[in-house]
């Protein structure tokens, strides 16, 4: 029996059904604990074992939360006592910037350190904070293994110091088994249905998308979801409001709805009623990046929806252009209208393209695989 105490800020945002999906999914001989700061969406993401500062005595909570943000330490006692008190094999830890703040904890506990990398945090924060890339060494020395989800983010991880010992591919996946896969059809002169699913960040390329799409209205009669909204960041914020206005400037105004943040099963049933999922992730010029590749796009695979995405990080370990989605390069607006055109005039090459898609999502994608492959990396750590 292998003891794991998964490491994380939050319990969990309803972005976050990757996470779920990995601690979910690890067989049996695998026993999870989790330690957070707090918790939310429990009903979404139900997990037994949760230790969460949030609960503790109010002593214990403003004493860990006012000597971190007095910078006395950067880690919380309360993971440090909770590890002790579980004695895990080992300690997992979910974000690279929240690894770097826990590794005190972890050697204080005396266990095994694994850290995930999902995104923004291999990209934003080195690029736009520099001390980032001390820290993120620090962190490399220390910890002894650091997880990644696709070859390119691997080759980030390397480019800011990680040893390539020590860094592992470990894909993210979804629940194949409760995906149920549809083949889309289409007919000239019907709407054309197109999803667009994502929180509002550059990188995301929703504006990109929307404009894209604006070059077809003549020509192709679309109904245009967006699920996803801004959060509290000011980055986030202003991308709301570029959304809109394009949106207002190039006459969607009928043609899309905004649904806001939904819950992944409202997600899954709205993919039910589209042809086309969209989602065309960019190079930020803050420099955040997809790191590794949208979940949001394997679970569209899985439904069956045709992916159209961009040449980005490591969405092309998902979407083979022509096989299993087609890509354009970042930012290239015509291209992604080309392409979605080209689905147009070719309704007779998306059963291929979709069976292609799901296949890939099941050999490659599938939770439970990828769990059993997470609890092999982590038995070899405890053996080491």
């Amino acid at each position: 029996m292998t003891v794991v105490l998964h490491n994380i800020r939050e319990w969990l945002p309803q972005t976050m059904v990757w996470v779920f999906n990995q601690t979910s999914n690890l067989p049996g001989d695998i026993t999870n604990h989790i330690v957070c700061e707090s918790k939310a969406n429990l009903g979404q993401f139900p997990a037994g074992n949760i230790y969460s500062l949030s609960e503790a005595n109010l002593i214990r909570y403003f004493w860990d939360k006012g000597l971190r943000k007095l910078g006395v330490r950067r880690h919380l006692g309360f993971t440090v006592n909770a590890s002790k008190r579980i004695k895990p094999d080992i300690m997992h830890t979910h974000f690279g910037a929240y690894g770097w703040s826990s590794a005190p904890a972890a050697r204080k506990s005396g266990t095994r350190h694994v850290v995930s990398f999902y995104g923004a945090d291999a990209c934003l924060y080195p690029s736009s904070q520099p001390i980032w890339r001390e820290r993120y060494n620090e962190l490399f020395r220390s910890a002894d293994m650091i997880l990644c989800e696709g070859p390119y983010m691997a080759g980030t991880l390397e480019s800011l110091g990680c040893p390539r010992e020590k860094i592992v591919v470990n894909r993210l996946g979804v629940d194949v088994s409760k995906i149920r896969f549809e083949h889309r059809t289409w007919k000239p002169g019907a709407p054309l249905k197109v999803l667009i699913s994502a929180t509002f960040r550059e990188k995301k390329g929703v504006p990109l998308a929307l404009e894209a799409l604006s070059y077809l209205k003549n020509d192709i009669p679309l109904e245009i979801t967006v699920i996803g909204d801004a959060t509290i960041e000011e980055r986030s914020i202003r991308e709301k409001a570029k959304i809109l206005s394009v949106i207002e400037d190039r006459g969607l105004s009928k043609s899309v709805r905004m649904l806001g943040f939904q819950p992944y099963s409202e997600l899954m049933r709205e993919a039910r009623y589209h042809h086309v999922f969209l989602s065309p992730s960019v190079t930020a010029e803050d420099g955040d990046a997809e790191g590794g590749a949208p979940v949001s796009l394997i679970d569209m695979a899985a439904t069956g929806l045709i992916l159209v995405s961009s040449r980005h990080c490591d969405i092309p370990e998902i979407v083979i252009h022509g096989e299993t989605g087609l890509l354009s390069a970042e930012r290239d607006v015509e291209g992604i209208a080309a392409n979605i055109r080209w689905l147009a005039e070719n309704p007779g090459e998306w059963q291929r393209i979709a069976a292609a898609a799901r296949a890939r999502v099941e050999k490659e994608f599938d939770a439970k695989t990828q769990a059993e492959k997470l609890a092999a990396i982590y038995r070899r750590v405890v053996h080491w």
